[in-house]
């Protein structure tokens, strides 16, 4: 729903100045305005993938544990370079060894529990079209990578729908402004001042715990509808 949170009218005000946001616009007997404040919004498919991959792994000592990761590790970026990603747009976002804390094998039997003295967790985002996001998380799962799954989703061009969202709130001021007039009895001039607070896209994130064999097929995913709202500020002369 458009939301339209001030609309306000001044008339024949000598030395009333427009809110901060429009202090160049004086109201006065010589200039007549209406000031609306309008809300609306824009969605669109977004067409950039972020893709968050990762693994932990597990060894009796330190070294164990770095040997294994590093085996996962080339792996990973392997499958993803040959599944065609570009090797500048797979980014290192974490990467750590470290002792496991006890109470995280407790369960396990004491075997078990040797074989995780210490583990190696490492992460990436790949950033990609967001059509090739399924292919790019199940070619990193595929290699290894256990902990993977959050996708983050959003615009090659991050201005467009900002300006569409903010062109759609002008256009419904126009109106509001349009309608206060013919009920005055006057009528409505020029945009004398425009302004666009803009709160920027709110793209969705969905994690998922991404499980995958050799043999099976992607995961399903599509490309998140992502809502841009822009708030705009107008001041319209009274003719």
């Amino acid at each position: 729903m458009n939301i339209f949170r001030a609309a306000t009218l001044a008339l024949c005000a000598a030395g009333l100045a427009i809110p901060a946001h429009a202090q160049a616009i004086q109201v006065s007997k010589d200039n007549r305005t209406i000031a609306i404040t309008a809300t609306d919004k824009v969605t669109a498919i977004a067409d950039v993938a972020t893709v968050h991959v990762g693994f932990l792994a597990y060894g009796p000592n330190s070294d164990a544990a770095y040997a294994n990761g590093s085996k996962i590790s080339n792996a990973i970026v392997q499958a993803l370079k040959d599944s065609g990603i570009p090797a500048e747009t797979i980014q290192s976002e974490r990467q750590a060894v470290t002792p496991v804390q006890p109470y995280l094998v407790e369960k396990l039997t004491p075997a078990e529990r040797a074989q995780r003295q210490f583990e190696v967790a490492q992460s990436w985002t790949v950033k990609t079209a967001a059509d090739n996001a399924a292919k790019t998380l199940d070619a990193a799962v595929k290699a290894g990578a256990n902990q993977s799954g959050q996708i983050d989703w959003s615009f090659k061009d991050e201005y467009a729908p900002e300006a569409a969202a903010a062109a759609k709130a002008l256009r419904r001021a126009r109106a509001q402004a349009e309608q206060m007039a013919t009920s005055l009895n006057v009528k409505l001039g020029a945009l004398l001042y425009a302004s666009n607070e803009q709160p920027g896209p709110r793209p969705l994130v969905r994690a998922m715990a991404a499980q995958a064999m050799k043999d099976v097929e992607p995961l399903a995913i599509n490309p998140r509808e992502i809502e841009t709202t822009a708030t705009v500020h107008a001041v319209f002369a009274i003719e």
